[in-house]
């Protein structure tokens, strides 16, 4: 999927690589994005997020050419199971406008037209009420408190809520 290419409405999603490096890590340094994340490791946040795990699909999200955030996707390609998840974060400037919407929309259609996934999952911070209010609005729906799921950037350990999609459910 090294050339995989998806387009939204506003967005344009590529494969993040090493050039994205600084900007990616310029971006997860911003308070309103470092705060929902766990401490950065010794190689950095943004080395961390390409090298996450091999089979995990990676995105920079595109906005007129300027890279404002990055978005990725994990599958769990177990017939019984067949579902995947989904990860992103954004700009402080680009917040609240619409575009993390549109890159989960266009990774969902993704995954639920062309792979073929009748489930997705996220998992925000439990505290983070604006990206559960916005992926509400692209029909997740909250499953569950997970407590003490994540350590934060203080050290401390913070609750997690789970939350999926059905694939008729993707408004």
């Amino acid at each position: 999927m090294a050339d995989l290419i998806l387009t939204g409405d506003r967005v344009m999603l590529r494969p993040a690589d090493d050039g994205d490096l600084a900007r990616l890590e310029a971006i997860l340094a911003e308070p309103s994005v470092a705060r929902w994340w766990n401490p950065p490791p010794p190689e950095g946040a943004a080395r961390a997020w390409l090298d996450h795990e091999p089979d995990d699909v990676v995105f920079a999200i595109e906005l007129d050419g300027r890279v404002v955030g990055s978005i990725q996707f994990a599958e769990d390609a177990d017939a019984d199971y067949h579902r995947a998840g989904i990860d992103l974060f954004l700009a402080s400037d680009f917040q609240g406008q619409g575009i993390g919407p549109d890159a989960i929309r266009t990774v969902a259609r993704y995954l639920i037209d062309v792979r073929g996934h009748h489930r997705l999952t996220i998992d925000p911070s439990a505290s983070n009420l604006r990206a559960i209010s916005a992926y509400s609005k692209l029909g997740f729906r909250p499953v569950g408190a997970m407590r003490q799921y994540e350590r934060g950037p203080d050290g401390t350990y913070h609750d997690g809520l789970l939350m999926d999609l059905l694939a008729h459910e993707l408004t």
